[in-house]
């Protein structure tokens, strides 16, 4: 089914492309026009030569960071990866139609620019998270429909949040993080396979595993302050966002690597929570990025997610599979799902204690579309519109994944790329072939 899915909607994608999108006036070629009827604008005061940069690091993050981050499982790398980069390369040409035509379809056209490459990362980014909670036991055609489905209602979530209830979510806390993490959790909890421990003996890493999920975790870490930080307002907002999200990613590094060596027994550390729970602090931050959260205060936030996330993989993980039925592959709920609705808590008390004082009269009304006290009761019911969207969303679309017609893998076949990729050895051979060989060699030494 595979291919036919590939090519079917590939094609649906040129003929509603085709039908419905156009290029902006920034990149048209009447630009040359619009810019002497605005007040003479140069070329690089075209928005490209804002944005760019950002899109870049945005970019780099979704395809490179999500898909290496979870290259941690020692025989599922090529899926990791592979369906990564499948994944986000439908998922924002799907999300440019949806996001299209719910913000920009007043003319009869959905006209796009960079800005709406950036908006559309942000849309698969949900889908990647919710591809952690499932990493290693769904089929690609499963992943294709997941996206199909979570695009759909990011977009519908994204609208009601930032256009309908007027809350503010530069960085994503609420309508990418939390969105995402309970769509992918509630997802996993719906396809629970009770004998998923027949797979156990593949689900773990390696050395150059870890090594392969640290690159991932890097790059995520360096350009988290362009993904806060790239569809701010120009000038001071951008500006605070990436101080804020530069300053809380610090702090949760070194609660992270405490965490974890008290966690362990002679104190060393995980590489599981080194991964990923130093990235929280971008995650909850997301919401508040460029409100007045002043520099300690940012410190503080990520102070407080390193230690909540690292916890989690300790003692979270392991709860919600032996009593809620969660399987969580990549740990989610701890990097996305609690960070993210810390991420939203935040934004509704910082907003919530606004005050002219610190904002400034025009700096205030700026930032803020209504009075604090108000703001901070809309930035609350956005969190919960993501939760609802996300597990409500979640079951929905796992009642569908459930159904015996995807071509998942069998219970003892999960987390292996052989199920669905050519693999080769250093020997030339497949590694279950390989395995047999060694089993064999080392029966007739003895």
């Amino acid at each position: 089914a595979l291919p036919a899915v590939c090519f079917i909607w590939q094609i649906a994608m040129i003929i509603l492309f085709g039908i419905f999108v156009r290029y902006n006036e920034e990149s048209d070629t009447h630009w040359i026009e619009h810019k002497k009827t605005k007040r003479n604008l140069s070329d690089i005061e075209n928005d490209f030569y804002y944005r760019y940069p950002s899109f870049q690091d945005v970019h780099v993050m979704i395809f490179v960071g999500f898909g290496f981050l979870m290259t941690f499982l020692k025989r599922y790398s090529f899926g990791a990866v592979g369906f990564n980069f499948l994944i986000a390369a439908f998922g924002i040409q799907w999300a440019l139609l949806m996001q299209g035509w719910f913000h920009s379809f007043g003319t009869g056209k959905i006209l796009i620019a960079v800005e709406n490459l950036i908006n559309a990362d942000f849309c698969v980014g949900s889908c990647l998270i919710a591809y952690g909670a499932v990493l290693g036991k769904v089929s690609p055609v499963q992943l294709l429909v997941m996206t199909l489905c979570g695009v759909t209602l990011f977009a519908i979530d994204e609208f009601i949040i930032l256009n309908v209830i007027h809350a503010k979510d530069a960085g994503g806390s609420m309508s990418i993080h939390t969105f995402g993490a309970c769509y992918g959790l509630a997802i996993s909890w719906v396809l629970y396979r009770p004998d998923l421990n027949q797979s156990k003996r593949l689900l773990g890493s390696v050395y150059h595993s870890d090594v392969f999920a640290m690159i991932g975790t890097l790059f995520l870490w360096l350009f988290w302050p362009s993904f806060n930080s790239a569809i701010c307002s120009h000038g001071d907002g951008q500006h605070r966002a990436a101080i804020n999200t530069y300053l809380a990613l610090a702090s949760t590094v070194l609660t992270s690597v405490a965490i974890s060596s008290l966690s362990k027994d002679k104190g060393k550390l995980d590489m599981v929570h080194i991964q990923n729970s130093t990235l929280a602090g971008g995650v909850a931050v997301g919401t508040a990025a460029e409100f007045m959260l002043m520099p300690y205060g940012a410190l503080i936030v990520g102070f407080c997610c390193g230690i909540i996330s690292t916890l989690g993989y300790v003692y979270v993980t392991p709860f919600l599979e032996k009593n809620l039925k969660i399987q969580d592959t990549c740990g989610i709920n701890n990097l996305h799902c609690m960070p993210g609705i810390i991420g939203g808590i935040v934004g509704a008390i910082s907003a919530a204690g606004a005050t002219e004082y610190v904002y400034g009269s025009e700096g205030l009304a700026a930032m803020f579309p209504m009075v604090p006290r108000l703001q901070g009761g809309h930035q609350a019911a956005g969190l919960c519109v993501a939760i609802v969207f996300g597990i409500g969303g979640g079951i929905a679309v796992g009642t569908v994944l459930k159904l015996p017609i995807w071509g998942d893998p069998a219970d003892d076949n999960c987390f292996d790329d052989e199920v669905y990729w050519e693999v080769k050895t250093e020997l030339g051979f497949t590694p279950m072939t390989e395995e047999l060989l060694h089993f064999h060699c080392s029966d007739i030494f003895t």
